[in-house]
């Protein structure tokens, strides 16, 4: 390994943007709001991935029983989602990465398993469309993490072999999508995900701002290095 990635692959949802805790308090609240709690822990199987482990809307429909209006909490919780996000920004340290990056001539990707448009629309909205090199979402690889596949994709577009590239994920389902794509791994969780267990990552780093990439990467070196 040398001083830098070859590459540098970001997640998006909770990495670049905390858009978790935002969509988390969107369906806590619209469970609140029908007289029932959504657990941090239930929520948390659905992050990073598709709702194969637990789906929001469904178990909610379970609980209310007759009655339930799914199309009326679908548009209000979308509503609400929309207002939550639309005040997001992009989060501390990412921009100064996406920096170094460019001053080392680095190729830098996202990887999400959120659909296409849900990727450019939040990247637009922060300014960022135009900082990355390829971007591959569940629309382009048609599976979502754990599964590799938007990782795979990313470091082939970027034309760059997974384990000289660095990934940077907030979840246990992107680090562990990443890892099995075979490259080092950054964690950088946000107040949703910074209870899971996210000790598979060659590197936690809590402020991704206190850290340099280049830094982060010797650092990453030397923990792999032989004894």
């Amino acid at each position: 390994m040398s001083g830098l990635p070859a590459a540098v692959v970001f997640d998006l949802d909770g990495t670049i943007v905390d858009t978790e805790q935002p969509v988390f308090e969107a369906w806590r609240r619209t469970w609140a709001d029908l007289g029932h709690e959504l657990r941090l822990e239930d929520w948390l199987l659905c992050v990073g991935r598709d709702d194969a482990l637990f789906d929001p809307m469904a178990a909610l429909e379970q609980r209310v029983g007759a009655g339930f209006d799914g199309e009326a909490v679908r548009a209000a919780r979308r509503a609400l989602e929309a207002e939550l996000v639309a005040v997001t920004v992009v989060r501390n340290g990412v921009e100064a990465w996406l920096d170094e990056a460019d001053a080392a001539g680095l190729p830098v990707g996202v990887a999400s398993s959120s659909p296409r448009r849900w990727v450019d629309d939040q990247l637009a909205r922060l300014g960022l469309a135009g900082r990355f090199a390829t971007v591959q979402s569940s629309t382009e690889v048609g599976v979502t993490k754990p599964d590799p596949a938007a990782y795979l994709a990313a470091c082939a577009a970027l034309g760059v072999a997974p384990p000289e590239a660095l990934a940077v994920e907030d979840s246990a389902n992107g680090l562990a999508a990443a890892r099995a794509a075979g490259m080092a791994t950054v964690a950088f969780p946000n107040p949703v995900t910074a209870g899971l267990d996210l000790s598979a990552a060659d590197l936690l780093v809590p402020d991704l701002a206190a850290w340099t990439l280049s830094g982060a990467w010797a650092a990453i070196v030397a923990r792999s290095a032989p004894a």
